[in-house]
């Protein structure tokens, strides 16, 4: 579809841990219809997506990247082991328990990602946690690792990440869809929700212990949602069907994106009705009167 003279498109991309790898097929969606965002903004996996993304990365380039590191349980454990048990790491800091996310962005992004926020050719909102005044923060300059290890580190998973002043945690504590960043100097929005919903676990009485964390977080990240959409209301909302792979389940990536191509044909339809209606309420009606 044609765009000149378009609307200004912000996204925004939600945190849902292993879930948010369903954020690739709709933005193959968007690359196929030849539409680019002006803005970006992502919470957790969404920042780290939306990263790759604002740098440059086609849809089927990040679908490609993320069959390559995240493909196998082995694969994970390697790239995990590789980052995490350095040598240094352990003499200086001792075996923790915790994952240092700064190590996992390194392990998990090209070797040619963008070091800073400026070299993008996207602009990027990445939207993280203060653990220490409980306010959002969100970083769009300066150095972009430390930024999106903050807003990835999912607190006792991940150990909080200190960045300009900031005692960091995973965005998704405060702002799991960050509708207001990508609303910021755009006319048309869409927002992605990859948090899920409760179908799978209606029935069940045997949740384990990690089940009901991560439950319990979604639960938490769902009411955020529903405020942020009231104050915000996106053009298009969705939220693919998820419920049925783990939030740390990523070795499922193939399974995950297989699932999604019927839900992408429908987000291009939705959004080529919307921005053609856009487009034709912008068309003032010519004067009669003036012919």
């Amino acid at each position: 579809m044609s765009v000149t003279g378009g609307p200004r498109i912000g996204v925004a991309l939600g945190g849902g841990s292993a879930r948010g790898l369903t954020h690739i097929p709709y933005i193959e969606a968007m690359d196929e219809l030849g539409l680019k965002p002006s803005v970006i903004a992502g919470t957790s996996i969404g920042a780290l997506i939306g990263a790759g993304w604002a740098a440059g990365m086609t849809g089927k380039e990040l679908r490609e990247y993320s069959f390559e590191v995240l493909g196998t349980l082995r694969t994970i454990a390697g790239r995990l082991w590789a980052s995490h048990m350095r040598l240094g790491a352990l003499l200086k800091n001792g075996i923790s328990m915790q994952l240092d996310a700064t190590h996992i962005v390194d392990a998990f992004t090209p070797p040619s990602f963008p070091k800073e926020f400026r070299d993008l050719k996207i602009p990027l909102h990445v939207v993280a946690t203060d653990f220490q005044s409980w306010h959002q923060v969100v970083f769009n300059s300066g150095l972009l690792r430390p930024a999106i290890a903050g807003s990835i580190a999912i607190p006792s998973l991940f150990k909080p990440v200190v960045h300009k002043n900031h005692v960091l945690v995973d965005g998704g504590v405060v702002n799991p869809l960050p509708l207001d960043q990508a609303d910021i100097d755009t006319d048309f929005l869409i927002g992605i929700d990859v948090v899920g919903d409760p179908s799978v676990g209606l029935n069940r009485t045997d949740h384990k212990a990690l089940d009901l964390w991560f439950g319990s977080a979604a639960i938490m990240m769902h009411s955020l949602t529903a405020h942020m959409m009231a104050a915000y209301p996106p053009d298009i909302y969705v939220r693919p069907h998820v419920a049925n792979f783990g939030a740390m389940e990523f070795w499922r990536v193939k399974e995950m994106l297989s699932q999604s191509e019927s839900e992408k044909d429908r987000f291009k339809h939705l959004v080529t009705h919307r921005i053609e209606a856009y487009l034709q309420n912008q068309v003032r009606p010519v004067d009669s009167k003036g012919l």
